[in-house]
């Protein structure tokens, strides 16, 4: 073999056995079985719906608030003096009645400033009936020995102008003694409770001093905020004073109390006079007569004074309202409605009010149809689902019919493969005749 012949076996050797393993591949790549194609598609979501009622609504307002007295004061002296005498019902949480003594005062120097007092009156009422017979005497004197009109001197009247003004100075003394002499008597003018008390038997006050705090159980008052949404939904005036507490919108107030959950009935009487500049919200005035007698009576328990309570506030009514259940609401204004077929529609509602229990809505959906109140995720209209009824039976109008999407999918591929079949057929034609 000739120098040159090694030298093309050399270079034209390689190249060969390269050709040869690449048309080797390509081969078995076109001649290996081709996998099937798989278009999984994703199965509907099970969602439990509920129905949209429609019906005739009354709203309640739903509100927070802390018992508080309608007439409440601080327990002060009007005299200076030893404390001698302390009610037993002067004591934290007492009770006590109009007009009795809580607290006594000594009043010995009050009663011997009576007795100066009268003292005084006598001696002044003696001066004024001797200032009256001498300007009687006088007048008659001048009436026998006087001519022409007499004088006020000669008869005496500015003395006895004096005579009578003393006698009235000294009754406003022997008054004003009896004053202070009643005043030693501390009472309060209502039937109340006693809230704290500051001072006790033996100790010296001044007038003006405080011996304690005490309130009126006649009536009982509940300051409740209320935003402007929730004055619309009462329907009052922002200056609202009822005519008569029987006018006045029903209120309930609730509380666990003891361990027992309590409830009371109240009225809404009033709006305050300004809303208020730290919270925006204006303060409506509830009112509970005899809150330690009539109202704890029918419930059982007082409405003790500093109990932090849950109110409701009677609304105005709604004709023709959609009422949905509270969990199909999504975000501020959005539910979730089953459609035919199978198929999620999302709905933009009016929201009226809404509770821990119900939603009531003006539009956005209509009597009879299904809401979602299960949770969905990433959901979007037209989404493919199930639906359940609250018992976790299936609703089947509501609910995609998979065997017949996955029969109509099913075709679909066939005819895809047949298509293919059809080309792959067409190529060898083609090869066949080059």
């Amino acid at each position: 073999m000739t120098r040159t012949t090694t030298r093309i076996l050399g270079i034209f050797l390689p190249i060969g056995v390269i050709a040869a393993f690449v048309a080797v591949l390509v081969i078995m790549a076109v001649t290996a079985p081709q996998p099937e194609r798989a278009n999984p598609q994703p199965r509907p979501v099970a969602v439990f719906a509920a129905p949209v009622e429609r019906a005739n609504v009354s709203l309640t307002v739903s509100t927070q608030g802390e018992v508080s007295p309608l007439t409440q004061i601080d327990l002060v002296p009007q005299v200076a003096g030893r404390i001698t005498y302390v009610n037993p019902n002067f004591i934290e949480g007492g009770f006590f009645e109009a007009g009795e003594t809580l607290v006594q005062i000594d009043d010995a120097d009050y009663r011997l400033a009576v007795t100066r007092a009268q003292a005084q009156v006598a001696q002044a009422r003696q001066a004024l009936v001797r200032e009256q017979a001498e300007a009687e005497l006088a007048a008659s004197e001048w009436a026998d020995l006087g001519e022409g009109q007499a004088s006020s001197l000669t008869l005496r009247e500015p003395q006895m102008a004096q005579a009578q003004a003393s006698l009235a100075a000294a009754e406003a003394q022997l008054q004003e003694a009896r004053l202070h002499l009643q005043r030693t008597r501390v009472t309060a003018p209502f039937d109340g409770r006693v809230r704290t008390k500051s001072a006790d038997l033996g100790q010296y006050v001044s007038p003006g001093a405080r011996l304690g705090q005490v309130f009126a159980t006649d009536m009982a008052q509940v300051r409740l905020p209320l935003t402007d949404d929730q004055l619309s939904m009462l329907n009052i005036p922002v200056a609202y004073q009822a005519a008569s507490p029987e006018s006045a919108p029903e209120v309930h107030l609730s509380a666990t109390l003891a361990g027992q959950h309590r409830v009371w009935t109240a009225r809404l009487v009033r709006t305050d006079s300004a809303i208020d500049p730290q919270t925006r919200v204006l303060y409506g005035i509830a009112m509970v007569a005899d809150p330690y007698g009539a109202a704890a009576e029918a419930n059982g328990s007082p409405l003790p004074v500093g109990l932090f309570v849950d109110a409701e506030i009677e609304g105005r009514e709604v004709s023709d309202a959609y009422v949905l259940p509270r969990s199909s609401l999504r975000g501020s204004d959005e539910v979730y409605v089953a459609g035919e077929g199978g198929r999620l529609s999302i709905r933009h509602v009016n929201v009226i009010t809404s509770s821990p229990e119900r939603l009531v809505v003006s539009s956005g959906v209509e009597a009879g149809e299904m809401v979602i109140t299960s949770p969905v995720r990433a959901a979007s209209d037209g989404m493919r689902i199930r639906t359940l009824d609250q018992t976790g039976e299936e609703i089947p109008a509501l609910s995609a019919n998979i065997s017949e999407e996955n029969a109509a999918e099913d075709e679909d591929e066939d005819d895809e493969s047949d298509e293919d079949a059809g080309d792959g057929d067409q190529a060898s034609n083609l090869a066949s005749a080059e």
